[in-house]
């Protein structure tokens, strides 16, 4: 998200400067070049770039890649705050960084403040309790600018990717240019000393130079990590370059300023329709920032590089118009405040189409002209924070601290998802007393041996007790002995051993995290029955022999995953059996036609590999997926919990069973397993089941329920097992 800069949109500001220390200098007289330098077009375009993201969050099918505003803010921002740094070098012959943060201080800080703290307000009242400790993070994270490098981290972190948004996600882009402006300043100052001792003779030379020591290396790195890394998208190391991009428009404006108006005229309209077919066309994040990024971001340089030149000939004649310019004087505002109002709006009412969301959008607009009336302007144009720059930058940490004592003071005042580990916590309904216990047999126990006619798995509105608190039920998964669960960026091979050392009987259980929040039920078979198991996980990522992708991209790091572990079961120490499951995965270059097979032939023939090494296979049925995290639907409905009941059969007709049954019906000596009716018996699947919640999020079973179906998995496998002829250890 671009930050609007005082030199475009107060350009006749008669605010006096100050030096860094000492009273204020005298009023520099005004020049005539600075009213003739505001560009209408320029804020048309800063319109332009935030109804694309506003649209795009809306989920306006007409514009899938309406996230490519941001890459123009970046654009602008570059040459916006690139051509205030040049004006104080061409002025005064250096740069004061108390001045040039003290404008950004009170530029951003305030507003960001305002929105910050009331976001903490909307989660309190909006969002479940499972997302209040989160939120305070990420407000703390925000207020510091440094969202982006937590929004890069949960990119890897399989387990908070497929969780609900963050409210205060869009906080990434604005860490983004602040950290940038931590370095460029600094740059641009020690090449203003060369420039000096040169006479100032060709140091505009000087700084493009400089800035290509960003740009070059940030692009080649965007190019490297982006097909494969997710986390590129947030990074300011791949971000960069579009920001010097802006700034080198700012430096060459002279140059440019001579181009031909033909030519200009042409070249700017070209760069226009360069960013509209990019949110049209693109529809994916994937190829950001990398080349897919080229289009917006020089699209949008052509438009300010020869908008100038093309006059009136070029997209000024339509940017420059109103309601445009309007929409991007309160563009930093309207971006800050549309996300928490929409994230907050899904929360509580539920999935609101485009036409909702459009609404939400149009809302937000009310608050958004507030804030830059009533705080962004009066700070802005206070002649007393433009005479003393520390008293500036004072406000500003002022604001910084509010913010972050706001996100601690939720967090560790309100109650929200903090506190013992979720095994040992029992959940209430409101108005219960004493500790919650389950009334009956725990989880599946419950269900008997006929679950499908059982009255315990039919949804029911109220329950006596809830294990674990659906507060804290994310953290309710299985804990595996020195966290072997590989992360998404490891290919490294690090199972989790359980049951006898020296059994007769050696399982392997190998899969995504689907295969993982099994453990608990297999930990609880094999010490039972004097087995060992074995167990194989890595986040997102199937036990599959073909390539996968995984958010657009090809999936290396699982392949070579998958390449070591089936070696592992094929060497010396091959296993007695098999056990598998995963969820669903695109494979790379799968035909769009006929998906389901190509995905299940790879299956097949991955089995068959294993089966000809003389492994036999089991294939554990994929449990129900939900498209609401049921945690969170509990904790919001603790006297109405059949709203969050699924339909059984919606739920097991996604995620990867119908593939996996598909599958094995053309797959010899490979056996299913399918315990979904100890999950979901009912025609509508029960979120609590025996006193037990069965998911922690919308696909993934609590550790504690898993553990309850250890009899039921024991049950089945047990014939399986007895088939097999131990080989001697």
């Amino acid at each position: 998200m671009a930050i609007p800069s005082e030199m475009w949109t107060q350009a006749r500001s008669t605010a006096p400067t100050a030096s860094t220390t000492g009273p204020p200098r005298a009023q520099t007289p005004s020049k005539p070049h600075v009213d003739r330098s505001f560009r209408g077009d320029i804020e048309g375009m800063r319109a332009v770039a935030v109804l694309l993201v506003l649209f795009g969050h809306a989920g306006l099918p007409l514009l899938p890649g309406g996230f490519a505003g941001v890459d123009v803010f970046f654009v602008i921002s570059g040459f916006l705050i690139t051509g205030l740094l040049l004006q104080q070098l061409d002025r005064d012959g250096r740069i004061s960084l108390a001045e040039f943060y003290a404008r950004r201080a009170k530029r951003l800080l305030p507003a960001a403040a305002t929105v910050l703290v009331a976001t903490l307000l909307l989660t309190y009242f909006f969002l479940p309790r499972g997302r209040w400790s989160t939120t305070a993070w990420d407000v703390i994270a925000s207020a510091c600018y440094a969202m982006n490098w937590r929004m890069a981290a949960q990119s890897v972190d399989y387990v908070a990717a497929n969780s609900a948004p963050s409210i205060l996600q869009h906080f990434w882009s604005l860490a983004v240019e602040e950290q940038f402006y931590l370095v460029w300043p600094l740059l641009l100052i020690v090449l203003g000393l060369f420039a000096r001792r040169r006479g100032r003779r060709g140091s505009r030379s000087l700084y493009l130079a400089g800035l290509a020591l960003i740009a070059v290396p940030s692009f080649g790195w965007a190019l490297h990590t982006t097909p494969t890394e997710p986390s590129a998208y947030y990074a300011t190391t791949t971000r960069m370059w579009e920001l010097a991009v802006g700034g080198a428009i700012a430096i060459a404006a002279g140059w440019l300023s001579r181009t031909p108006r033909p030519a200009a005229a042409i070249l700017a309209w070209a760069g226009l329709i360069a960013v509209g077919l990019s949110a049209v066309l693109i529809d994916s994040v994937a190829g950001f920032p990398g080349y897919s990024a080229l289009g917006p971001t020089l699209g949008t340089a052509a438009v300010i590089a020869f908008g100038t030149a093309a006059g009136r000939a070029g997209p000024g004649i339509l940017l420059g118009r109103q309601p445009l310019r309007y929409i991007g004087a309160i563009s930093y505002s309207l971006y800050l405040w549309h996300w928490p109002l929409l994230v907050a709006a899904q929360a509580h009412f539920g999935d609101l189409g485009v036409g909702g969301a459009l609404m939400v959008v149009a809302v937000s607009a009310i608050p958004a002209g507030l804030t830059y009336h009533l705080i962004e302007n009066p700070v802005r144009r206070s002649r007393s924070l433009a005479e003393w720059p520390f008293k500036a930058l004072r406000v500003g940490a002022f604001c910084t601290g509010i913010a972050v004592l706001a996100g601690l003071a939720f967090h560790l005042i309100i109650p929200s998802a903090t506190g013992p580990a979720p095994t040992a916590i029992m959940g209430q309904v409101p108005g219960a007393t004493g500790p919650a216990t389950p009334a009956g047999p725990p989880g599946a126990a419950a269900l008997g041996s006929s679950p499908r006619d059982s009255r315990a798995g039919t949804p029911v509105d109220k329950v006596e007790s809830i294990t674990p608190d659906p507060v804290s039920a994310k953290r309710d998964a299985p804990l595996l002995q020195g966290s072997c669960h590989v992360q998404l960026t490891s290919s490294a091979l690090n199972g989790c051993v359980y049951g006898k050392a020296d059994a007769e009987i050696n399982l392997v259980l190998a899969g995504d995290s689907h295969a993982d929040h099994w453990v608990p039920a297999m930990r609880g078979m094999v010490e039972k029955n004097g087995w060992r198991l074995t167990a194989h996980s890595k986040s997102g990522c199937p036990f599959l022999a073909a390539a996968i992708s995984l958010n657009d991209r090809p999936y290396t790091a699982c392949t070579e995953w998958n390449k070591a572990l089936r070696a592992e079961l094929l060497g010396p120490n091959r296993p007695d059996l098999l056990i598998t499951t995963h969820s669903e995965y695109p494979l790379v270059g799968e035909p769009a036609a006929d998906r389901r097979s190509a995905r299940a032939r790879e299956l097949r023939e991955t089995w068959a590999e294993m089966i000809a090494g003389g492994v036999p296979v089991v294939v554990l049925r994929d449990t129900p997926l939900h498209l609401e995290d049921m945690a969170e639907c509990v904790s919001e409905n603790m006297n109405r919990l059949t709203r969050c009941a699924t339909p059984r059969d919606e739920a097991e007709g996604r995620g990867g069973g119908p593939v996996q049954e598909e599958a094995v019906r053309d797959s010899t000596g490979v056996r299913l397993i399918d315990l979904n009716d100890w999950i979901c018996p009912a025609n509508r699947c029960a979120p609590v089941i025996g006193g037990i919640l069965v998911f922690r999020d919308g696909h993934h079973l609590t550790a504690t329920y898993s553990a309850t179906l250890a009899p039921r998995l024991t049950a089945a496998l047990k014939p399986i097992v007895a088939d097999l002829r131990p080989r001697s250890r």
